[in-house]
Parts: C-alpha cells; sequence; structure tokens
C-alpha cells in the first residue's frame, strides 16, 4: 500500500489556525488520516510477528486478502481502513503489542480484510472470530453467530457468513438489514446542492472507545428521528453555517449513539477514531448543528496534531476549563479552546437567525464561549509549551477571537452569559476545592 509524505501546505494551515479551514483543508487532514491507519494496520501486522504472538499468522493472512482486495478494487479498501472503528482498533492494539500490554486481538485484522473483500466483489475465503455473538464486519453490519470461528467467503454468488451449520448471506446492499444480518444504515441529507451521507454505527466495539454508548442499536423508528434531524440541521448548516457544512461533508464519516440523558445533550470525539462523532440523540437541528460545529474541531485538531506538533510535554500542570468540570491538562485545555473557537463561531451566526428571548440566549452563548475560549488561548498562549508551530497557530486562534471582540453585544446576553460564567466558576471551586478563577482567565493548578 503505497503512502505519501504529508506535509500541511501553509494557506490551510492558517485556515485551521483561524478555527476554520473548509473542504480543502478537512479534505488533506482526512487523506493524512487514511495514511496513519495504513501504517497502523501494517504495524499491527509487523508487531505481531515481532512479538512472536500467537495470532501473528492470522494477521498476515488477512494482510495479503486486503492487499489483493486493494489489487481488485482500491476503493472498497479505502472504504474499509478509513472507518473510524478500524483506525481506533488499529491504534489499540498496535499500542497493546508495541507495550505489550495486551487486551487487544491482532487477528481483528481478518474482520477488517473480509469487509474489504466483500465491498470490493472478489471472491474470497477468511476465517474471522466473531465476537460478543455475532461477526463484525467493519463498515458493513454484524452476521449473528454463536461464536468461534466462522467463515466469510463469495464464491461466485453473494457473500455469506458460515457459522455453526448456518449461512448467513448478506444482501446485495449490505446497508440493509436481512434474516441474519445487523448493517449499519445510513443517514443522508441534501441541501441547495450540497449532499451528505454518514454511516451510524452502533454495533462495532471500537466505534468509540471509552465513551457511554447506547446499550441497543437504533431501532427503525430512532433512525428516522436521527435522519429527520440530520436533514433539518442539514439545511441549517448549509444555508448559515457553511464552511462547517463543508468540513463536515468531506471529514465525518459515521454517527455513533451515546446513552440519552434526560434533558441533557451530550457528544464527543476521540482521537483515535476520525471522522466520528458519537452523540445522543439530537433534539433538534439547532443542537444538531451546534454538535457539528464543536466535534468537527476536536476531529481537525487531532488530526493535525498527528502531521505537525503544536505542544511540547507538558509537567503535569491542571488549568481551569470554563467548559469543564474537571481541571485538564495543557493538551485537553488547548483541545477545548479549539473546539470553542468553532462554538463561539457557531453562536456568532446563529444569533442573527433567532428573535425574541432565543436571540438573547444566542447572543449570550456567543458572548460567554468567546470569553472563554479567548482566555484559555492566552494561557495556552503563556504556557511556554508551544512549538514555533503552535505560537502561530494560537496567534491565528487569538486573531480570530480578538476581532470577534468588536462585535456588539446586547447588555441583557452579556448580563446572562457572566452569570452563567460565575455559576461555573462556583462549581467549579466546590468540586475540586480550589480558589475559583477571575473572570475570563483560565487560572493554573499544579
Amino acid at each position: 500500500m503505497m503512502l505519501k509524505h504529508h506535509v500541511v501546505p501553509e494557506e490551510h494551515f492558517a485556515a485551521l489556525g483561524s478555527g476554520g479551514g473548509g473542504a480543502e483543508a478537512a479534505g488533506f487532514l482526512a487523506r493524512a488520516q487514511w495514511s496513519k491507519h495504513v501504517l497502523l494496520v501494517y504495524g499491527v501486522v509487523t508487531a505481531s510477528r515481532e512479538c512472536g504472538h500467537e495470532e501473528a499468522g492470522v494477521a498476515a493472512r488477512a494482510y495479503r486478502l486486503l492487499e489483493e482486495a486493494q489489487r481488485h478494487d482500491r476503493a472498497a479498501v479505502d472504504a474499509v481502513l478509513r472507518h473510524p472503528a478500524v483506525g481506533a482498533w488499529a491504534w489499540r492494539t498496535y499500542h497493546a503489542l508495541a507495550t505489550g500490554k495486551g487486551g487487544h486481538s491482532p487477528a481483528r485484522l481478518a474482520a477488517v480484510a473480509a469487509a474489504a473483500a466483500v465491498r470490493s466483489g472478489m471472491d474470497f475465503t477468511a476465517e474471522v472470530r466473531a465476537e460478543d455473538g455475532g461477526v463484525m464486519l467493519p463498515s458493513l453490519g454484524r452476521a449473528a453467530c454463536a461464536g468461534g470461528i466462522a467463515l466469510v467467503r463469495r464464491a461466485g454468488g453473494p457473500a455469506e457468513v458460515l457459522s455453526g451449520g448456518q449461512a448467513i448471506r448478506l444482501p446485495d446492499d449490505p446497508r440493509h438489514d436481512a434474516p441474519g444480518w445487523e448493517a449499519l444504515r445510513h443517514l443522508s441529507a441534501e441541501s441547495r446542492g450540497r449532499a451528505v451521507t454518514l454511516c451510524v454505527d452502533d454495533l462495532d466495539p471500537y466505534r468509540m472507545p471509552g465513551a457511554r454508548l447506547a446499550a441497543e442499536r437504533l431501532s427503525a423508528e430512532e433512525i428516522e428521528t436521527w435522519r429527520a434531524a440530520l436533514v433539518s440541521a442539514w439545511e441549517l448548516m448549509v444555508a448559515h453555517h457553511w464552511t462547517i457544512a463543508a468540513e463536515v461533508s468531506v471529514a465525518t464519516r459515521v454517527l455513533t449513539p451515546l446513552t440519552d440523558i434526560p434533558g441533557d445533550q451530550i457528544s464527543g470525539s476521540s482521537r483515535e477514531a476520525f471522522g466520528c462523532i458519537a452523540l445522543s440523540t439530537p433534539p433538534d437541528a439547532v443542537a444538531f448543528a451546534l454538535t457539528f460545529a464543536h466535534e468537527v474541531q476536536h476531529g481537525k485538531l487531532s488530526a493535525l496534531l498527528d502531521v505537525v506538533p503544536l505542544l511540547l510535554p507538558s509537567p503535569g500542570e491542571r488549568y481551569y476549563a470554563p467548559w469543564r468540570n474537571d481541571p485538564r491538562p495543557l493538551g485537553g485545555l488547548f483541545q477545548g479552546a479549539y473546539a470553542y473557537v468553532g462554538v463561539s463561531g457557531f453562536w456568532r451566526r446563529q444569533r442573527l437567525l433567532e428573535r425574541g428571548e432565543a436571540a438573547v440566549a444566542a447572543e449570550a452563548e456567543f458572548f460567554r464561549w468567546r470569553e472563554a475560549a479567548e482566555g484559555a488561548t492566552r494561557v495556552i498562549a503563556g504556557s511556554g509549551r508551544l512549538t514555533p508551530h503552535g505560537e502561530r497557530f494560537v496567534g491565528r486562534m487569538a486573531a480570530t477571537l480578538a476581532a470577534w471582540r468588536e462585535e456588539e453585544v446586547s447588555p441583557a446576553a452579556i448580563a446572562r452569559a457572566r452569570r452563567d460564567a460565575a455559576d461555573h466558576r462556583d462549581q467549579w471551586e466546590s468540586r475540586n476545592g480550589l480558589t475559583p478563577p477571575a473572570p475570563g482567565d483560565v487560572t493554573v493548578h499544579g
């Protein structure tokens, strides 16, 4: 598998530092992440061989099947290797092998290769281990199996999974359910000529490591709720938050449902699973669009950090983050500050669309998160832990936030934002037993 050396073009670096980037910059980062996934998969094969892992032979055979599938249909293999859960599995497995910690199976590469072979349309045979009551084919779906080793194959007809004397046939379009087959379903939306299609991964055990995942696969009714929410959010983003829409269309591939919490909408991202946004059920178009605005920032910064070092090692200080209840390391503060540049930019535009009390609330969100991001950015800039590239990047963040400071905000919105910020500081002090920061500042605590 041929790779290239990725160097961030200056125009992309500047645009990303300013909080945006658009489709071109996001596309560059997505290509760099594909290379990362390829390297990690190859690393699993070589590390398992070098440490004498009992599954090294399985991993080697799976890699050869991947190479064969790539010769048959490169796009099919690319689609599987770009799938976020594949990246998360490869990252965790490679590091487990490299450190000798164990706990992750190199043999799972057989499932990755089988998924690529299914997508390619080639004839093949692969032995894949069942896990948690099924054979998971990453990016496609899960075949119900009792356990043990299953045979995934195609021999001139439909692909099928053989286990325990049963044969589960995959449909011609594996995005649809069939007897014994649970598909990863897809949501699509289109507005003003711009379209997006996102996979809903509610099956793969590696879909979002460490997250509070929804316990059950989404029902058909729940899928329709998500579909309708995406259609409305996409219309809003294309019309009024077009940079976010452009970035999502090229950098986001998967949505993963989280456990719903009554009265709260939560979301998350992982550096291990680029292209995946985990979230609870979106209550409306604005909340869904805001989630995209927030999480696409995390995805961009995480991907950029894989290409360009922005931070030096931190000795362990913890910082107040106005959006968190716990003290954060510098890297976490950096991630949050960049995300809230995006959140501030979202409310900066959204406040112009709202009326009445909703307009005051949107203005307050803009003012509060702009102030919070600016304070965090000042601390990051003064930390002494930035590389030269990091100094330039944070300088662009600061310039964007400084320009927004000149925009008028109503006194009612300012008062509301400052009250909410003060409440957060008080709760943070009570929770952590530390002195709260002054308004607009982000205090360092050892």
